[in-house]
């Protein structure tokens, strides 16, 4: 929806924060293909004969393969919960959803560090057996598995909660609760099931640390190794990375063929005054078993705190933690920053459906469904230059970098405000005279205030989370807490990275608790 007056200043806010976005994220998305544009026909001849054997497509295939394990796993643990918690009378299911969704906002790394210290060989219940099953594929798929899971228990929670009340009720005058589930709510949640696919599939294929934590060879790993150490080429990484951008693209065009039409139908955060289903003589049975999976996600955790208290990592943690902590929360809080202001523009404009809008908002999903390694590499082709080395040498780049990956945060956020309220205030100000920018500032910010904000907490969360892009290409001395824990891993004190890795998790918590009560006191107020 377009208003006349002040249509040019809507295309120069609007159009200005897409073209930023684009330089941002598209381009280095795309730049493994215009570095193949630029090199003679004999140096692409030989560059892609490295494809004439067997032995990359095998480790694309193996990556998509785990990739695949991981999604159904989660799709197995993370669906019952998400329809149980949602419309159930689970014992405590607000509190469960709450501690059962933390997870998603660590890095999988920092639980494979847990799950190590409970079975490694030298774990606190490890053994040569579980030693095996830790470092192999069946180790890794469970580890992100249960990692990614509560991803999928949100998104299916959010679904079933979006429901229109009248079906499940009418059914539950003519069925049981578990047929009431499997009839309705079931294939209510099927879209959200579908988007929770997509995504732990991406966030899988994406994963670095674990995978190189538990020596599994994987292509994103292997592209990493041409980017660093005694494998250094980079111009082989740029080639090696040209396979992942139809992965890519595969992945877009399933975001969108899926929900193109219904962009904004995973707010589900409607009729949530509905009466639980009862389980009767099974609540007993389901809480039990619900409470005792989200304990057993939660073991890692409680593992790291134990080692670093064992052996005094605690207090050697401040004097190995650098200056990693705050180059954490800086860059986080910078980039959530960009985030939300990039996003209330763009995310605008895609609710109102303006020329353009659903191109950015694609290049959003594409940055975010990209293998996170496709576009790190793009950085350093693009950024790793003379002219711009106060920016890649300094922290705009870990700005940029997670900008680039997570704006789509900040434009899905405020699209689906923006959407769901009405367009009569808008309209009233512009036959009043008031342009554009005005009407933005003074009407649509103010009265999504709470949206940005979530938007922005949720945006540091992931910022603090990341591992995969930033390692690419942190700056020297400017490493984020995840990239601090992950090179001394190899070589530095168990306890102090079990320490660090613990005031990770609890510096994520105080960020995650604050956050949500300065949002519940400005809605009070």
């Amino acid at each position: 929806m377009s208003f006349p007056r002040g249509r040019w200043q809507q295309h120069a806010i609007i159009g200005g924060a897409g073209a930023l976005f684009v330089a941002l994220a598209l381009l280095p998305l795309l730049w493994p293909l215009v570095e193949l544009a630029g090199r003679g026909a004999d140096s692409v001849s030989a560059g892609l004969g490295a494809f004439a054997s067997a032995a990359p497509w095998v480790l694309l295939g193996r990556s998509l393969v785990l990739s695949g394990a991981v999604t159904g796993g989660a799709l197995l643990l993370g669906t019952p919960m998400g329809l149980l918690l949602a419309r159930t009378d689970i014992a405590g299911r607000k509190l469960l959803l709450l501690v059962h969704g933390f997870p998603i906002f660590l890095p999988p790394f920092l639980l494979a560090l847990g799950w190590f210290y409970l079975f490694g060989r030298q774990g606190f219940l490890g053994g040569e057996a579980s030693a095996g099953l830790l470092f192999h594929p069946f180790g890794f798929t469970t580890i992100l598995a249960l990692t990614f899971a509560p991803v999928v228990t949100v998104l299916v929670a959010l679904g079933v909660w979006n429901l229109d009340p009248g079906l499940e009720e009418a059914a539950r005058v003519v069925a049981r609760p578990a047929r009431v589930v499997t009839g309705i709510l079931l294939p209510a949640g099927l879209p959200s099931i579908a988007l929770a696919s997509i995504l732990v599939f991406a966030l899988s294929f994406s994963e670095l640390g674990v995978a190189m934590f538990l020596r599994l060879e994987v292509y994103p790993a292997a592209i990493f190794s041409r980017l660093g150490g005694i494998d250094y080429d980079p111009g082989e990484a740029f080639l090696l990375a040209l396979p992942l951008v139809p992965v890519a693209l595969a992945l877009l065009a399933l975001e969108y063929g899926l929900f193109a039409r219904r962009p904004f139908d995973v707010l589900g955060l409607r009729n949530r005054g509905r009466k639980p289903l009862p389980l009767g003589a099974w609540r007993g049975v389901f809480s039990v078993a619900c409470w005792g999976f989200t304990v057993l996600s939660l073991l890692p955790i409680a593992a790291l705190a134990l080692k670093a208290g064992l052996g005094g990592g605690f207090v050697e943690a401040g004097r190995w933690v650098g200056g990693s902590l705050v180059n954490s929360l800086l860059g986080a809080g910078l980039a959530a920053t960009g985030i939300v202001g990039l996003g209330a523009a763009l995310g605008y404009g895609y609710a109102r459906r303006l020329s353009c809008a659903r191109f950015f908002d694609l290049v959003g999903v594409m940055a975010f469904l990209a293998p996170a390694v496709l576009l790190g590499i793009g950085f350093i082709a693009l950024w790793n230059r003379p002219a711009t080395q106060r920016i890649y040498g300094g922290i705009a780049i870990i700005v940029f970098g997670y900008v680039a990956r997570y704006g789509i945060i900040g434009i899905r956020a405020v699209a689906v405000a923006v959407a769901q309220s009405p367009v009569s205030l808008e309209q009233t100000a512009a036959v009043f005279g008031a342009g554009f920018a005005r009407r933005f500032v003074s009407i649509v910010l103010p009265l999504h205030r709470r949206v940005l904000g979530a938007a922005w907490l949720l945006a540091v969360v992931f910022c603090l989370r990341d591992l995969e892009t930033a390692v690419l290409y942190y700056p020297p001395g400017g490493e984020p807490l995840t990239v601090r824990i992950f090179t001394l891993e190899a070589n530095g004190p168990e306890a102090v990275v079990a320490g660090l890795a613990t005031l990770h998790v609890a510096v994520t918590a105080l960020v995650l608790v604050a956050g949500v009560l300065l949002l519940m006191r400005g809605e009070r107020s």
